[in-house]
């Protein structure tokens, strides 16, 4: 009778055993589902905001370039070269003068933005250190997870190596630069979303009440600078 009351015992103790298996098995896979659930409503939302953002923006906003105009984007790109002690190269300076007047972006501003993407190196080649997202690349330091949609946005072809091209890179930056605006309607929190991501953004803004991270409010500071100066000109 011992015998037998010994084996039911251990019988109901294995089979509570398994069902609290069963259960942790199945609060994890619930978790995972809520979990691809939040993954996949950011991704339908992404998707439409792109869909909104290429139905009603035109990619060349703005081409007021004439003649007289040109003189200006080379004094503007002029005060890039020198305060980059020449690491960035006039080329380049001038591409983004001219690139982002179509947006109607301040050029100082996405500038500013590569000077602290790159370290201040304007490095090209440069690839970012390791995060849990892989790595960072190029002059404007795109993840290879971002880069392919937003291209799409620009109707630019996509390959890994683009990244490294410095044209491309600045390109990328004024598209998806003017893509978030579009979404927040203020720097602050476009600036946050192109160094947190979008998501990150949100956490930040509701951790701290807002979005004036130090990285947005650098920029901008350091642009406006820039901008007296070339006003002072």
């Amino acid at each position: 009778m011992k015998k037998l009351l010994w084996v039911m015992t251990c019988f109901v103790f294995l089979i509570a055993g398994f069902s609290m298996y069963k259960i942790t098995q199945y609060k994890a896979q619930i978790d995972n589902l809520k979990v691809d659930k939040v993954e996949l409503t950011n991704k339908i939302s992404q998707m439409e905001t792109q869909t909104a953002y290429l139905l009603n923006n035109n990619p060349t906003k703005l081409d007021s370039s004439n003649f007289e105009s040109w003189s200006n984007y080379f004094e503007t790109a002029e005060i890039m070269v020198k305060d980059s002690g020449g690491n960035f190269l006039r080329p380049w300076a001038t591409f983004l003068v001219k690139e982002a007047e179509k947006y109607d972006i301040d050029p100082f501003l996405v500038y500013e933005l590569l000077k602290v993407e790159s370290g201040a190196t304007f490095n090209p080649t440069l690839i970012g250190p390791k995060t849990r997202y892989g790595h960072a690349h190029g002059l404007a330091q795109f993840m290879k997870n971002t880069a392919p949609w937003v291209a799409d946005m620009a109707k630019l072809p996509y390959e890994d190596e683009l990244l490294y091209d410095p044209y491309y890179s600045i390109k990328l930056s004024l598209v998806y630069l003017d893509y978030l605006y579009d979404q927040y309607q203020n720097w602050d929190e476009t600036l946050t979303a192109y160094h947190r991501g979008m998501t990150g953004m949100k956490r930040y803004k509701l951790k701290n009440g807002h979005a004036k991270s130090e990285y947005a409010l650098m920029i901008q500071t350091n642009a406006e600078k820039h901008d007296l100066l070339a006003i002072a000109k």
